[in-house]
């Protein structure tokens, strides 16, 4: 039996290592990020993969860094046959690399060699690409660069945001993984290299990114808003508070000559807001500062009753 260490730490990984566990493989230990304090009264709180892990017996490790950690050395001393890593959210050294019989293999959010890095989901959805996938790769010491294994698209449609994607990209890579690595582990497949000269990079994304400018067409903006939801929340400003928005809507028949950023009708369900080449945007959830996600209707009968047409948002 092939024996396997997982590494993995969100929500997108918790289901590859299912996989795995269904699928036979032995999973000899389970590697991902520490425990961390979430929420506003700051719980330590297991990562996904750690909990789905407990709960199928597994051995779990938490190093706060792989590299020259004791759980590296551990991992090493269990001599498995593959490494698989799927969000781990750490690089991995060279000597780990090099230790199982098989390498050690990546399940990456992103059609690489487009979106490198951390944020592919995001940044597949804020540049509106019409597409992403899955990419099985092989790993080596510079970020997301190794070898192609396998690789498999899914749409992007309008109804999707950072959630829905993650889910479905989970479960894609979840299915690719289990049905590329028989292949993989007898050595029929072949493998390709990546074409650098169409290599793109997804970084983390920084708070100053979250900020919405309202001066981008109603179009970039909503693709911002729902490559923002529901992590980390695309957000404006309303005389110096902060509003966090959760869903808009393009009002592609609606054209303005106001000011991008001005709030150009108020009606029960929305606040439709001007934004930059005279495009319009229907605002429809929203999270004012110091309270829950509201509908925009909740919203104009509590704190937002006082907001009124030609205030401006995006300058606090």
């Amino acid at each position: 039996m092939t024996k396997i260490v997982f590494m993995g730490t969100p929500g997108f990984s918790a289901p590859i290592l299912d996989g795995l566990i269904e699928e036979g493989y032995d999973v000899v230990a389970v590697v991902t990020q520490p425990d961390r304090p979430v929420g506003r009264k700051r719980l330590l709180t297991p990562t996904p993969v750690k909990a789905r892990a407990l709960v199928h017996g597994l051995d779990v490790l938490q190093p706060e860094k792989i590299s020259g950690s004791p759980e590296m050395e551990r991992v090493i001393a269990l001599e498995p046959d593959l490494i698989v890593t799927a969000a781990f959210g750490q690089f991995l050294p060279e000597k780990l690399l090099q230790a199982p019989k098989h390498g050690a293999i990546n399940v990456h959010a992103s059609l690489l060699p487009k979106y490198r890095g951390g944020a592919p989901v995001h940044y597949s959805i804020i540049d509106g690409q019409p597409e992403t996938g899955v990419t099985i790769m092989e790993m080596i010491k510079k970020m997301d660069a190794g070898d192609i294994i396998s690789q498999e698209a899914i749409t992007i449609t309008d109804e999707d945001n950072v959630g829905t994607m993650f889910d479905k990209l989970s479960d894609l890579g979840r299915k690719l993984l289990i049905k590329t690595l028989p292949g993989y582990l007898a050595g029929s497949i072949e493998t390709k290299g990546q074409d650098e000269e169409e290599v793109t990079f997804s970084p983390n994304i920084t708070r100053e990114e979250e900020a919405i400018d309202w001066n981008k067409n109603a179009t970039a903006v909503w693709n911002q808003v729902r490559g923002m939801n529901p992590w980390p929340v695309a957000h404006t400003v309303f005389e110096e508070a902060r509003w966090k928005l959760f869903e808009v809507e393009v009002l592609p028949e609606e054209k303005t000559t106001e000011m991008p950023g001005t709030i150009i009708k108020i009606d029960k369900k929305n606040l439709w807001i001007a934004c930059g080449e005279g495009t319009v945007l229907a605002v429809k959830e929203i999270q004012p500062a110091g309270k829950g996600k509201l509908s925009v209707t909740e919203f104009l009968n509590g704190s937002g009753k006082s907001i009124e047409m030609g205030q401006v948002v995006g300058h606090g």
